[in-house]
């Protein structure tokens, strides 16, 4: 039974891998000589206005992990639409509590200014 799950423990495995041996060979061969012209961001040939490391907003990151959360989720209404037939009206309930879920957690999330952009 745990013989279906050697190839995705393989996989993983060799991501690992594959990630660590990436960063250690930009560790180990990437330049190390930082100087201040090469900190300073560079935008379309123009000279930079302010710092290039400024402090953002957290609603920036809200707006980002919701629409991440909620990208996600949609992805969910694909194997579902695949298998509505054999689902019945079993499935097309559970998709109905499912979408609820899912607007209830929207609702509050506009409720609450998480959407707002000032």
């Amino acid at each position: 039974m745990l013989a279906e799950y050697l190839p995705i423990g393989i996989l993983l495995v060799i991501a690992t891998g594959l990630a660590i041996l990436v960063v250690a060979l930009g560790h180990l061969f990437g330049p190390r000589r930082p100087t201040e012209r090469k900190s300073s961001p560079y935008e379309s040939g123009m000279a930079p206005i302010g710092p290039g490391t400024r402090r953002v907003p957290v609603r920036f990151y809200m707006v980002a992990v919701l629409f991440i959360l909620f990208d996600i989720e949609v992805v969910f209404f694909l194997p579902y639409a695949v298998v509505l037939r054999q689902l019945g009206w079993f499935g097309i309930i559970e998709m109905f509590v499912f979408i609820g879920i899912l607007l209830i957690g929207y609702v509050y999330a506009w409720k609450k200014g998480a959407l707002e952009w000032e």
